[in-house]
């Protein structure tokens, strides 16, 4: 059932319209009365990281812990990507990444924007409504970066590290063209160029060199040794100064008339894993876990910042990761101390399995959403997007906008229990994809080990039952043929109509193969 207001008169029963109208509905006709949203998103942050949903799990989650018993936390909720790049184009535009021309892994260093100019972006939707908006964090979803060569879409991820660019000028086609009013952050913590850039400007030039040294960090980006760098710049710093910025912003959108959207992209627990002076050491078992519990701290204190600025009760907070955790930042050392950051999950980031890409997802908005509970409704990040736009409006979304996202909002203030998104299409690292249905899950991995001997082969196809087999060691595919072949038609659907909504068909920007693995990491963009 569409949530809209013919449809919540029914549901709830006239008399207790008034009161519900009132608070809900009635006061979003006046621009002030329509809730600010703030969506914290960590990077590498495992489903099993916050102690207060895995409490035998072993990294204090102080700040987490409280917030889960604030709100509403969805046990089934699944980034569209199990890295980086893809997952934030899902979640600012509700439309699955692998309709792009980008079939596998990140944007690489200096590569252009991936969310194309004319799409538009959920901050986009949400200034049509008088929010104002703002990024803070990590980026990672292009720019045009001015230099003697143009940004291009490589096959090789780091041919473009040692071209010359010019920093002097403004960067074209990132969050500023893409619906925010505010930006400020990294492209990512270990891409150069090693400095910060606020709306299109580099803050400060970058006119030192990094240079590797194998006693700072853990996974220290290496292989951009002698890469441009803002003099003096810390790689610890990046975390406490956007969360700084968060806080600031915060507070100066609190004393305003109109509401806002903050977009808090954090840069932490992804690597380089370099927890600040106060963290280092904190946790007792690794550089990591003490990442972890930074992590925390930052999330904790944007929550506070609303708390303390007067807005939580107009104010949606939703907390969610990117990915899995890594597999590359001290996982051993964590699994050794009884640490689980997959929970009973199999896998971790870049992962078709759970593990990479179930994530945690709590929302708190008090009043409406109930405290300390949890759903098992399943969720998707795209989903923020057409549940944003169902707070904001009654009207619906065009069909040609986030072409992949269900609104949960009904999942969220409880008026019925009906299910609205009863599918998810994964994606993995390397460009694997998955369909759940229910409790089935259809897999279609590499045929071999490694991605380059795999390209233009079948795919391996896997069936599993995730309520029989939620670690997914039992492949059914063999017993349940007509299964594979119902689930493997869904999933075609999904993929040939450009849209997972009922509607107008529309488009892929390239051909998208799901039962082979793609030959390119760039697919060739169709012909308009």
């Amino acid at each position: 059932m569409v949530f809209n207001r013919r449809n919540f008169l029914k549901t709830v029963g006239l008399s207790s319209v008034s009161l519900l109208i009132g608070n809900m509905f009635s006061a979003c006709k006046k621009t002030s009365a329509r809730p600010n949203v703030v969506i914290i998103l960590a990077d590498d942050f495992g489903v099993g990281d916050i102690q207060a949903h895995y409490p035998k799990n072993k990294i204090a989650t102080p700040y987490l812990d409280k917030f889960v018993g604030q709100g509403l936390s969805f046990t089934d909720a699944h980034s569209s990507s199990a890295v980086c790049t893809p997952t934030r184009y899902g979640l600012l535009t509700g439309r699955y990444n692998w309709r792009t021309s980008l079939q596998e892994w990140v944007l690489a260093a200096y590569e252009p924007p991936l969310i194309d100019e004319d799409r538009l972006t959920l901050p986009g939707y949400l200034k049509q409504y008088d929010y104002q908006t703002a990024c803070i964090g990590k980026w990672h979803l292009g720019w045009n970066w001015p230099g003697d060569h143009p940004s291009q879409r490589t096959e090789k991820p780091r041919l473009q590290k040692n071209l010359k660019w010019d920093f002097t000028q403004r960067l074209r086609g990132g969050p500023i063209e893409r619906g925010f009013d505010y930006f400020f952050g990294v492209d990512l913590p270990n891409y150069p160029p090693f400095t910060f850039i606020e709306n299109d400007r580099v803050v400060e030039q970058p006119t030192a060199q990094y240079k590797h040294n194998p006693d700072v960090g853990i996974v220290m980006p290496r292989g951009f040794s002698g890469s441009p760098m803002a003099p003096g710049w810390r790689f610890d710093q990046i975390l406490p100064e956007i969360t700084n910025r968060a806080v600031g912003y915060i507070h100066e959108q609190s004393k305003q008339d109109s509401p806002f959207f903050l977009y808090f992209s954090m840069t932490s627990p992804h690597e380089p894993v370099v927890p600040s002076d106060d963290f280092d050491g904190k946790s007792g078992i690794a550089p990591i876990a003490d990442f972890v519990m930074e992590t925390d701290w930052s999330a904790g204190q944007i929550i506070k910042a609303i708390d303390e600025a007067g807005i939580a009760d107009n104010t949606i907070v939703i907390f969610t990761a990117d990915n899995g955790h890594s597999h590359y930042t001290g996982w051993d050392s964590l699994i050794e101390a009884g640490h689980l950051p997959s929970g009973p999950y199999r896998g971790h980031k870049g992962d078709i399995w759970e593990g990479g890409h179930r994530v945690p997802f709590i929302v708190r908005w008090p009043g409406k959403v109930a405290e300390g509970k949890s759903s098992n409704q399943l969720v998707c990040l795209n989903d923020i997007f057409a549940t944003c736009a169902e707070i904001v409006s009654e009207e619906l979304l065009p069909e040609n906008v986030a072409e992949d996202s269900f609104s949960f909002l009904n999942s969220l203030i409880k008026t019925d229990n009906s299910v609205v998104r009863t599918n998810l299409v994964s994606h993995s690292r390397n460009g694997e994809f998955a369909y759940r249905s229910g409790d089935w899950k259809i897999v279609f991995k590499l045929p071999h080990r490694k991605l380059d001997n795999s390209r233009g082969k079948p795919a391996i196809v896997e069936l599993y039952n995730l309520k029989e087999d939620i670690v997914e060691e039992h492949n059914r595919a063999e017993e349940n043929p007509e299964i594979v072949k119902q689930l493997t038609s869904n999933l075609k659907f999904v993929v040939d109509r450009g849209t997972s909504r009922l509607g107008q068909k529309q488009s892929n920007d390239c051909e998208v193969y799901f039962d082979k693995i793609q030959e390119e990491r760039w697919a060739p963009v169709k012909k308009q």
